[in-house]
């Protein structure tokens, strides 16, 4: 089935003219039928093996050699000069974590993926936990073809704290030392409210208040993968998503001007991905804008105060 919208072209089968193609079935099926040496960016957050409802939970074992059939594929279908950004979290068997990025490194370390960052995406908002600190972060593993690859800093740099500075030393003395566009945002993303105080870049992720949050249990937030997007490719790139969950890979590559191809097992992700492309279209998709700051309340709520049961009694008297 095609759909045309006024600005966008989806389809439901492969089709290197579409800016959207939203392909239903088995991820390692679907990878085994598309072209090799396409895809400029392959991003995305495979299942993590822990028992959510789209997922059947298996020895550790099995999933990554699972993972690592689909790796191999992807390897075959990333462009010579494109990436991949896996954002994995830990798995957890009988309360003892561990952390999938281990795991993940040899299997692509193995067909010659290079890595180029292990990010930390570092959110204030999570599980709790009762037997261990509540987990925080997540990793993204940033791994490229080949050794030439697309890397647009400037696309991504945030502004620099003291844009003042100038060399006191050397053929440049007495100029500004820093980047007119900012200095690199580092590979620690860390959410805190102001990017122009720290240059660390500032991501929510998507719980039962985010402005993105849909049916999906474990979406990302478009403004992660807007990043990668951003600075792994160029305009018109291709951008695929081998477990697209409800697009948020694909709505971040439309609204950069890229292509994307988004691929799901469950037809109700793809119905909502194309739900989601409707609405970006017309301008009414909500989603959170990059540097937006995050919420800080300010005592006034009624959640932000201590529970009048915690008190000690002169603290109730004041």
């Amino acid at each position: 089935m095609d759909l045309f919208f006024e600005h966008y072209k989806i389809t439901e089968y492969y089709d290197n003219n579409s800016d959207a193609v939203l392909l239903e079935g088995d991820t390692l099926d679907i990878l085994k039928k598309l072209p090799s040496n396409t895809y400029k960016l392959i991003v995305s957050s495979p299942p993590y093996n822990i028992g959510k409802i789209y997922e059947e939970e298996v020895s550790l074992e099995k999933y990554l050699e699972w993972q690592e059939s689909i790796i191999c594929e992807l390897f075959r279908i990333c462009h010579m000069n494109g990436s991949i950004v896996w954002q994995v979290g830990n798995y957890v068997d009988n309360g003892e974590i561990f952390p999938l990025d281990i795991y993940f490194y040899p299997i692509f370390k193995k067909l010659e993926f290079k890595l180029r960052n292990r990010i930390i995406w570092h959110f204030g908002h999570g599980l709790h936990a009762s037997k261990r600190f509540s987990g925080r972060y997540e990793v993204l593993l940033w791994f490229t073809k080949s050794n030439e690859y697309t890397f647009n800093l400037d696309s991504v740099r945030v502004p620099s704290k003291y844009p003042g500075k100038r060399n006191y030393k050397g053929n440049n003395i007495g100029k500004p030392s820093g980047n007119p566009l900012g200095k690199n945002p580092s590979d620690f993303w860390e959410i805190i409210t102001d990017e122009w105080n720290s240059g660390i870049i500032d991501i929510p992720n998507v719980k039962s208040n985010h402005p993105e949050k849909t049916q999906h249990p474990c979406s990302f937030p478009i403004e992660l993968i807007e990043r990668c997007v951003l600075a792994l490719t160029n305009e018109n790139d291709l951008v695929l998503d081998p477990f697209g969950g409800v697009g948020s890979s694909l709505i971040a590559a439309l609204k950069q001007k890229r292509r994307g191809v988004s691929i799901d097992k469950e037809r109700i992700y793809l119905d909502i991905t194309r739900e989601r492309i409707s609405k970006l279209e017309n301008g009414s998709l909500k989603i959170r804008k990059i540097g937006t700051p995050i919420f800080e309340p300010t005592g006034r709520e009624k959640v932000s105060q201590i529970p009048v049961e915690w008190l000690k009694k002169e603290e109730i008297a004041l």
